[in-house]
């Protein structure tokens, strides 16, 4: 084991406090005296050494040798060097190569540091500004022309578009005269380019915003010929724009491209601007087709005869039987052809290009108007007037349409009768009968056989509650024009109001052959079979309906109330359902539906019925009382409590709720009971004095007024059964209240005498003899909404 191991030996052994007095001789200072060479440096160097001075102070710090352990000691420049700022000679030396503040060459020894200069006195005066020199001349005249250009745009910010011009004009004025005395002094190479480009570019626009446009024109071509301006091709947008106030479209077409192929591409914004411009032209430039296109529309000759050719102009007999002849023969019948297709023609062209070739369609309308007057067709002008006043109706502006028909009461007997028809259908739309009535009577005096005015004057006095004297007109109406889909639908409403089922019926059969797909119509023929007390066919055509109108929520329910009646629970529940789908604030269905679940023991389903309609009718207590009853039937009594005593903050008299509390209280031994059993006591004894107060109230008056009915009732006998049946009817229709009314007056969906467009409430046109029928697309585009079922 002891092999491995190694004694060191005693002669190895270090000495620990050895090498402290070792050191190297070359820092030992005590022999430097007795060094003979750095005694020769120092005698050689230290002489040529320059004193140091305190008067004047040094940047140079003078750094001392350190010697070990002697003291610090200056060493001179071995090069005989003198010091940074020493003086030598008298003269100081200065600190750096550059020469600093306040010293010179001619410093003498002591001089006083004035790095300021003060000493030096005040400084001459600056030398007095020649006003008369042409430069100043120039430099002022240049200030005036910025300042004038400055307050016609400030001017023009104003809207003091005169005073802008002026400005612009003196500018323009002096800056001619600033160039000319440049020219004189100066070489044309030192002309102010910009300001003679601002001055002559703010003229231009004062010009064009004055409507000066064609010296504007003039000014932007001064601008745009300078080939010394960069970037005056970009004004061309301007004098496109110009041109395009001007309606000269292709001259503004033609400076809008040039613009853009003289803008670059990395300038995207201002490209797509300028394109945009030209888009508007194109569109401008199509104005301006159809006008001129309808102007050529207008000179084409018909080449027919006039009317008075068939006028005799003698009683001479052979003279009268030829005219007699040729007054209907096949040339006179193409000859009216002729003449309705082109009036057609007209006509449509006015109505199409009227709303478009001006800022307004009334604008465009008195356009057509004009150019219309000036042709042989004159007689078309009032037509146009005519369908102005209905493109005022079908934006809602019921006054300016007024306006524009009163016009026509002191016209022909035609024109009269179309405008007092028109306005007998505003003022029965407003519910003023009194009107309407006094102008369907001046539109039935000045034209007997207008279908329209007839259709009018029976709806006046149908608002009166004449029946008969309203079919009447509606008959007269289809005798003049077996069409008039108007008068048809009426005169079945007519028919209903008086219980003459079987006529109505016919008359909307008629009408359903005619409009296949009228909604108005089919409903109304399913009502008349209900009112006939036949459900299978009031719902066959109920389901025809839905077909043409699925949304519509009043159909649904009322075929949801048929199936109900024949005892057809899961159907009556799908469209109710679906009724409750797309008109969810319908009480009347939310009632039947919340039933339905309670009936078929899910309650908890029919709770968010009754929380509906307590949130359409918050003052109805009954739905809240639902909601608990439904809550307390479905075993949910803790909430069922809560929604009572919630019921209770908000009705206190109720009774019924306080007796639902008690019982509930009871049931659950709550000690609140007592409390709600007060309350219930005082509340039905407050009730019977009530009831108490209203029976001697009825005993004190009862007797008279039962002679008076007894005496009454003698004379309404034979009435019984009519009213006992339309009772029993009214009730059956309580979800539709006034089936058996006419037509809606502020309703827009039902059919009318002056409907004759599809695309809204329309008069019909003047001309009975281009008049269109309504075929079964006219109500396409509508709706079935609330007002179907007209009350």
């Amino acid at each position: 084991m002891m092999q491995n191991v190694h004694l060191a030996p005693e002669t190895d052994e270090d000495d620990l406090y050895s090498g402290y007095n070792d050191y190297n001789p070359t820092y030992d200072t005590e022999e430097l005296e007795n060094d003979t060479a750095f005694q020769e440096a120092v005698r050689t160097s230290h002489g040529r050494r320059p004193p140091i001075t305190a008067k004047i102070p040094s940047t140079a710090v003078t750094r001392p040798v350190a010697t070990g352990y002697g003291s610090k000691t200056s060493l001179a420049s071995s090069m005989g060097r003198p010091m940074t700022g020493a003086i030598q000679d008298g003269v100081t030396r200065p600190m750096t190569a550059v020469r600093a503040a306040g010293f010179t060459k001619a410093a003498v020894r002591g001089s006083a540091f004035d790095p300021l200069g003060q000493s030096r006195g005040p400084a001459p005066p600056l030398e007095a500004k020649n006003e008369d020199s042409p430069e100043e001349k120039i430099r002022q005249l240049e200030k005036k022309v910025n300042e004038l250009v400055e307050e016609s745009c400030i001017a023009n910010s104003c809207g003091d578009l005169k005073l802008a011009l002026e400005k612009a004009k003196d500018a323009g004025r002096k800056e001619r005269i600033l160039v000319r005395q440049r020219e004189q002094v100066t070489t044309p190479e030192n002309i102010n380019l910009d300001l003679t480009y601002s001055v002559l570019f703010n003229l231009a626009s004062q010009y064009s915003a004055n409507e000066m446009y064609a010296e504007a024109l003039n000014t932007y071509q001064v601008i745009v010929k300078n080939k010394m301006f960069s970037n005056a091709g970009r004004l061309k947008v301007n004098m496109g724009n110009i041109y395009l106030k001007q309606r000269n479209y292709s001259k503004a077409i033609k400076f809008y491209r040039m613009a853009l192929d003289q803008i670059p591409s990395v300038h995207k914004e201002m490209r797509i601007k300028i394109m945009q411009n030209i888009g508007v032209t194109f569109i401008k430039t199509d104005r301006d087709k159809m006008k001129k296109a309808f102007q050529k529309l207008i000179a084409v000759p018909l080449e027919i005869d006039e009317d008075d050719k068939y006028i005799s102009p003698s009683d001479d007999p052979h003279t009268n039987l030829v005219i007699e002849a040729i007054k209907n023969d096949h040339l006179r019948q193409m000859e009216r052809e002729r003449k309705a297709m082109a009036e057609k023609y007209i006509m449509t062209a006015a109505k199409l290009i009227a709303p478009v070739i001006e800022t307004s369609f009334a604008v465009g309308y008195d356009w057509c108007v004009e150019v219309v007057k000036a042709s042989q067709y004159v007689e078309l002008a009032n037509d146009l007037e005519i369908n102005k006043a209905i493109t005022y109706l079908r934006q809602k502006d019921f006054n300016q349409a007024v306006e524009t028909l009163k016009m026509f009461e002191k016209k022909d007997s035609r024109v009269k009768s179309a405008a007092a028809t028109n306005l007998s259908f505003l003022y029965y739309l407003e519910n003023e009968f009194a009107q309407a009535s006094s102008y369907a009577d001046l539109a039935v005096n000045s034209d007997r056989y207008n279908p329209s005015a007839l259709t009018n004057k029976g709806n006046t006095v149908f608002a009166n509650g004449d029946y008969e004297k309203a079919a009447e007109f509606y008959k007269e109406a289809l005798r003049n024009d077996s069409s008039c889909t108007e008068a048809l639908y009426n005169i079945g409403l007519t028919y209903k109001r008086l219980n003459r089922l079987d006529e109505a019926l016919d008359c909307f059969l008629k009408l359903h052959a005619i409009l296949r797909n009228s909604a108005q119509v089919l409903y109304q023929i399913a009502n008349v079979y209900e009112l006939m007390e036949d459900p299978n066919q009031a719902i066959e055509w109920l389901m025809q309906l839905i077909s043409v109108v699925p949304t519509d929520s009043r159909a649904l329910s009322k075929l949801g109330e048929l199936y109900d009646s024949e005892g057809d629970k899961s159907q009556a529940f799908q469209y109710y359902y679906e009724s409750y789908r797309y008109f969810p604030s319908n009480i009347e269905v939310i009632e039947w539906l919340g039933a339905y679940y309670i009936d078929t023991q899910f309650c908890e389903k029919a709770i968010q019925y009754f929380e509906r309609a307590s949130l359409i009718q918050p003052s109805q207590v009954k739905w809240q009382l639902m909601v608990a009853s439904c809550f307390r039937r479905s075993g949910n009594y803790q909430k069922a409590l809560d929604t009572y005593k919630d019921i209770h903050r908000k009705f206190p008299e109720n009774v019924e709720c306080l007796r639902f509390l008690v019982r509930l209280c009871t049931d659950i031994g709550l000690k609140e009971v007592q409390e709600y059993a007060t309350k219930l006591k005082r509340l039905e004894k407050m009730k019977e004095i009530r009831e108490q107060r209203v029976r001697s109230g009825r005993d004190g008056g009862g007797g008279s007024r039962s002679r008076r009915e007894g005496s009454a009732g003698s004379d309404s006998g034979q009435n019984c059964s009519a009213s006992s049946k339309g009772e029993r009817l009214s009730a059956k229709l309580r979800a539709l209240p006034g089936t058996n009314e006419p037509y809606e007056s502020s309703s827009n969906k039902e059919i009318d005498a002056s409907y004759v467009d599809p695309l809204g409430p329309q008069i019909e046109r003047p001309k009975t003899a281009a008049r269109k029928r309504i075929d079964e697309d006219d109500f396409a585009d509508e709706e079935l909404g609330d007002d179907l079922l007209p009350e």
